[in-house]
């Protein structure tokens, strides 16, 4: 059942997103010019890491991170596991959110909003019922319901229904409180990884494997 949209999300949401990213671009641009600089030193080229992600209605966009893992591979040639390649200045970026920067430019594009579910990973399309796919009936998130609930410490279920509850009751007043609660939880440090994962294990339906996301 698709939600009906509010004042505010059909007419307001979007312009504060434009603001806000923009004021957030300039206010932090020698922090990310800093981390940019700190990436290619630590980490080597590119600085950023991009990859596909489903966002409203499911469409599909490169969201920007800055990376946090080397590249080493085994001698196959597959990437060695994320606990290996997560370095410790890799791990200092995502405890700090540091390495969320570069979606600020997603946010400015209309990829991304503020505030919304986090995007997920394409090849998880598929293994949506039909409840899970209502999480992209609005635009994904820098920071989003989940997120100040736990992060990646919660379970895949615990994230969806979250998610869900975000998208059917998006407000100015509920942005803003996450806002407030994200800036918090930046500060406290809370859910970086999943207990049993260097960062979040995949969600596969069965089987658990570990996955960047």
């Amino acid at each position: 059942m698709k939600h009906n949209k509010g004042f505010y999300e059909r007419y307001l949401k979007r312009p504060q997103d434009i603001v806000l990213s923009l004021v957030a671009l300039i206010v932090l641009s020698p922090v990310i010019t800093i981390v940019a600089l700190l990436v290619r030193t630590k980490l080597g080229s590119p600085i950023l890491f991009t990859q596909e992600r489903p966002g409203l209605n499911e469409e599909i966009f490169r969201m920007y991170k800055f990376r946090t893992m080397t590249d080493e591979k085994d001698g196959d040639g597959k990437l060695l596991p994320d606990a290996v390649r997560l370095t410790k200045f890799g791990k200092l970026l995502r405890a700090t959110s540091l390495d969320e920067l570069p979606e600020l430019f997603n946010i400015l594009k209309g990829d991304m909003s503020v505030i919304g579910p986090r995007p997920l990973l394409v090849q998880y399309l598929p293994l949506y019922n039909e409840f899970q796919k209502r999480r992209h009936e609005v635009r994904p998130g820098l920071s989003g319901l989940a997120q100040v609930n736990g992060r990646n410490a919660i379970s895949w279920d615990d994230k969806f229904n979250l998610d869900v509850e975000y998208v059917d009751n998006v407000s100015f007043l509920e942005d803003w409180k996450i806002i407030f609660l994200t800036i918090k939880k930046v500060f406290v440090k809370e859910g970086i990884s999943s207990d049993t994962a260097a960062t979040m294990e995949a969600f596969t339906g069965n089987e658990r494997l570990e996955e960047e996301i």
